[in-house]
């Protein structure tokens, strides 16, 4: 029980904050020897993270469904088109280089690399925060942010880190990239929960039941309250901090494979 536990938390803290969730858990399956969660628990745990991250954004996505039945703002349609635009190339990269994404979480080079990435990525993110003071998502804020998000499937590089801090680069202030990077997030969850669960049906075993509900549990708790905390962080320009985060862990995990 205590794995399936460790693994729900080690998903739900680090989803959202910038550290990349599948990052560590590599590193938490070398470090503390866990083995590789089952397809099942995966897809459970990217549900409840999912979970989190609906009810944190809840009125935002009443609002968008209502639009879609003439009932909102045109730029709330318009906005629902920019969610779908952003989403694209995360599933293309999902289908097309599901092979290398698999691949790239036997490597602890590769996630070290990835952190240190991530790293820059909130550096240039904090930088950019003086001029970025437009509130209004444009096609080339979706697309950019789209293809951050896919960039981010492999392991290291932080997937909130990545969308955030190009929302920001592309001109976003902090409050409207974030909003729309968690959105995002919630198709990105869905799909992959999905995918597991079918890979899951496809070669059905004996599962523990209770270990994966605790898992799921924990993870949906950690995930709200490190959603909450990213939140605050953004709004009072800290979210940077996690960049010294990254660089010591991302150091840390390439020293480590290399020895």
């Amino acid at each position: 029980m205590i794995r399936y536990m460790l693994l729900g938390l080690v998903q739900g803290l680090t989803e959202f904050l910038p550290v990349s969730s599948s990052g560590h858990l590599v590193i938490a399956e070398r470090l503390l020897g866990l083995n590789p969660p089952g397809v099942l628990l995966e897809a459970m745990l990217h549900w409840g993270t999912l979970a989190a991250v609906v009810i944190v954004f809840r009125h935002d996505i009443i609002a968008l469904l209502k639009s879609l039945r003439g009932k909102g703002r045109v730029e709330q349609r318009k906005e629902v088109g920019f969610l779908i635009v952003g989403t694209v190339p995360v599933v293309a990269a999902g289908l097309l280089l599901r092979g290398t994404i698999q691949a790239a979480f036997s490597s602890l080079m590769g996630v070290g690399i990835g952190l240190l990435l991530s790293a820059g990525f909130l550096i240039l993110g904090h930088l950019a925060l003086r001029r970025a003071q437009r509130s209004s998502i444009r096609f080339p804020d979706a697309l950019v942010v789209g293809l951050a998000q896919a960039a981010a499937v492999f392991p290291g590089l932080s997937r909130s880190g990545a969308t955030i801090s190009v929302g920001t680069m592309m001109g976003l202030n902090a409050a409207q990239a974030a909003r729309f990077s968690f959105l995002l997030a919630i198709p990105a969850l869905f799909g992959a929960g999905l995918l597991h669960l079918a890979e899951a049906l496809s070669a059905p075993a004996s599962q523990n039941w209770m270990g994966i509900l605790l898992g799921s549990l924990c993870a949906f708790v950690s995930g709200w309250l490190a959603l909450r905390a990213a939140l605050a962080l953004i709004s009072r320009g800290r979210f940077w901090v996690f960049a010294v985060y990254c660089i010591v862990v991302g150091t840390g995990a390439i020293i480590w494979s290399l020895f």
